[in-house]
């Protein structure tokens, strides 16, 4: 079994082999409704138990059909249902039980620790959904996204992010390394990634450009990234937030700095970052984006179960 907590921590080789199988079963159901599952349902008869401790639309649907599309099953149970340390039973006890009866464990969580406690005492593969520092199903898709749209490698591509870093920035700064792109983010100046992740960056003897202006970021980009600049719980003071982004709204004046072919990404749900005529515009692929999600997640699930074709 193995785990899918982070995308710095997979080999490159294993993150294009689950690209390569998602392509695969994307060509193939082609002609088969949301619900019929793949032929060779390789997951059958197991059973993924999901956790959800945040808000979650496209995870938490695109999960749900995945897990259908591969023959398993699937149950989802709240955190106020389980006792996660509380009421006399700990943590580890709480991965035992979930161990026993389930085959596979997925969390979207506030905290970075409880996916690593989980790690430690489940003796099923454990799947982040999403963490305060990491986002890796939504980007490993993104990546799929991008190269299906642009028909070549995404190490070919200048790809740029223009807002606030986040987990999903984070998760993109660790493809970068992996897939070996050029990243280019936008952002103030007091919103720079954090230095751990820089860090690991320089560690691996790659190098990520940080411009204060907008506009230098996004030159002669392949296809720019955004996210919502106040996240539902973000515990910041949100009119000052939105105040220094202002001049980093993605425009149809800003994304002309970009190549004339480029595509625009976002991985929802969308706030005032981007202009209404950029996100509805012809550049704009967010519908086919979240769609893959289904396809990659299916492939996520078989490496983590060891399936991978």
């Amino acid at each position: 079994m193995k785990n899918f907590i982070n995308i710095k921590d997979i080999p490159s080789i294993d993150l294009k082999k689950i690209l390569k199988d998602a392509k695969k079963r994307k060509n193939k159901r082609k002609k088969l409704s949301t619900l019929e599952t793949d032929k060779d349902q390789p997951l059958k008869g197991k059973l993924l138990i999901q956790m959800y401790e945040k808000a979650s639309s496209r995870t938490r649907l695109s999960f749900h059909i995945a897990i259908n599309q591969l023959g398993a099953g699937s149950i989802t149970v709240k955190a106020s249902e389980l006792h996660l340390g509380k009421g006399g039973e700990s943590l580890a006890d709480t991965a035992k039980i979930l161990s026993t009866y389930g085959d596979g464990f997925m969390l979207r969580t506030d905290s970075d620790k409880k996916i690593d406690d989980f790690s430690k005492n489940l003796n099923i593969p454990i799947i982040n959904l999403l963490s305060p520092s990491s986002h890796p199903c939504q980007v490993l898709s993104d990546v799929f996204t991008v190269e299906e749209i642009k028909k070549k490698p995404i190490s070919k591509l200048n790809i740029t992010w223009i807002g606030d870093s986040n987990n999903v920035l984070n998760s993109l700064i660790a493809a970068s390394v992996k897939f070996k792109f050029k990243l280019n983010i936008g952002c103030p100046k007091s919103y720079r990634p954090p230095r751990f992740v820089m860090d690991w960056v320089k560690k691996n003897r790659r190098k990520i450009n940080i411009f204060n202006d907008p506009k230098k970021a996004a030159k002669n980009a392949d296809v720019i990234f955004s996210d919502k600049v106040v996240s539902l719980n973000d515990k910041v003071n949100k009119a000052k937030k939105i105040k220094d982004f202002k001049n980093f709204r993605i425009s149809s004046s800003l994304i002309k700095y970009a190549k004339k072919d480029a595509i625009f990404l976002h991985c929802l749900p969308r706030g005032n970052e981007v202009s209404e005529d950029v996100f509805l515009g012809k550049k704009s692929r967010v519908w086919q984006q979240a769609l893959n999600r289904v396809h990659v997640q299916k492939s996520i699930l078989l490496y983590c179960f060891e399936k991978l074709r």
